[in-house]
């Protein structure tokens, strides 16, 4: 019963805040104009976010009332607000990249002085223990990339939203495998959340979440990895390859522009899933193959998480040799139709 409330709060709170701020006349109406990273031809308001958020918060609340959490635990709520107003500022006007950074790195901090951090590095068939101090260091450029990453990747209707269902159901699933019930409720919430929002965010999009969504959503997904590892839930490997989909196509397109000298810090949308919508693929027909590849990280990670050795590290390179033919062809077919159309 404990789960059913949880989710059902999550979810309607949600799906209720997101429906009103889609209407003109709610005062979080603020439009998202667009611009030169822009997919989208018209302004849509971008505070779903917001709705995001205080399903999050209301259903995490009401975990926390009814079990007896980690210490830990408390010590996520100032980073998820730390990091929710920063974004919410920027939202509304602009703020700078190092106070913006500053805020995460200590969002991050406040994480690790909660007691999620990396403690030793897997991948199938070896592992690597680290210092507590390097761990900690490896901990907050996790967060602060994750945190990021999540933000670069929301450039699509329906991408980030669903990315977090099907990423934290994973996790969720994890952790019921492994008899972790906080764990597997606290990542039910977020996919509850995330699922409100997205039937108003699924193409073509009405509402977008704007940085306080993104933002807070790769928060807790630097967070639950760092804690599922820690607590033997699953390598971390695992989840990485859970959200592969965003980290590959990040940090791929990351070192291809670091390579070409161009100003990472200026504003773009030359992200592979970006490409194949200017390519005439849309937004329905693009995140529609993005949720099978999510789809299919998330399940040969389920598979993997008991696997033989052997099978993990098939998995893994399967998954690897997939992310290059795959961002190989988007670049070929994205030049193939920007050529046939000049």
């Amino acid at each position: 019963m404990n789960y059913f409330i949880s989710l059902i709060l999550s979810f309607g709170l949600a799906a209720w805040l997101t429906r009103r701020f889609c209407n003109p006349g709610s005062r979080f109406h603020v439009l998202d104009h667009p611009n030169e990273r822009s997919l989208h031809l018209r302004p849509v308001p971008r505070s779903g976010g917001l709705a995001i958020l205080a399903g999050i918060v209301a259903g995490m609340s009401f975990v926390a009332w009814r079990f007896n959490c980690e210490d830990g635990f408390y010590w996520l709520s100032p980073s998820i607000i730390m990091v929710a107003i920063v974004s919410y500022i920027d939202d509304h006007r602009h703020v700078s990249v190092i106070i913006r950074l500053l805020v995460q790195l200590l969002a991050a901090s406040l994480v690790l002085w909660g007691g999620y951090s990396v403690r030793l590095f897997e991948v199938p068939g070896l592992g690597f223990a680290v210092s507590p101090e390097l761990g900690a260091l490896l901990s907050v450029l996790f967060i602060v990339w994750m945190i990021n990453l999540y933000n670069f990747m929301d450039g699509m209707d329906g991408f980030a939203g669903g990315m977090a269902v099907i990423g934290f159901s994973a996790f969720a699933l994890l952790g019921w495998w492994s008899g972790n019930a906080i764990f597997t409720l606290l990542n039910l919430v977020v996919a509850a959340a995330a699922g409100g929002f997205l039937l108003f965010n699924f193409p073509p999009a009405r509402i977008f979440m704007g940085d306080v969504g993104s933002s807070t959503l790769g928060l807790l997904a630097a967070v639950f990895s760092l804690w599922g590892s820690r607590d033997g839930v699953f390598p971390f490997w695992i989840a990485i390859l859970i959200f592969s989909p965003f980290v590959f196509d990040a940090s791929a397109t990351l070192i291809r522009r670091l390579l070409k000298r161009e100003n990472i810090l200026r504003a773009h949308k030359t992200h592979y899933y970006q490409k194949l919508v200017q390519a005439g693929w849309g937004h329905r027909k693009t995140v529609f193959m993005e949720y099978i590849i999510m789809g299919g990280c998330g399940l040969t990670a389920l598979l993997s998480v008991k696997a033989s050795v052997h099978y993990q590290v098939l998995t893994l390179a399967a998954w690897v040799v997939f992310y290059f033919f795959f961002f190989m062809w988007v670049s070929w077919y994205t030049s193939r139709r920007h050529s046939a159309s000049t």
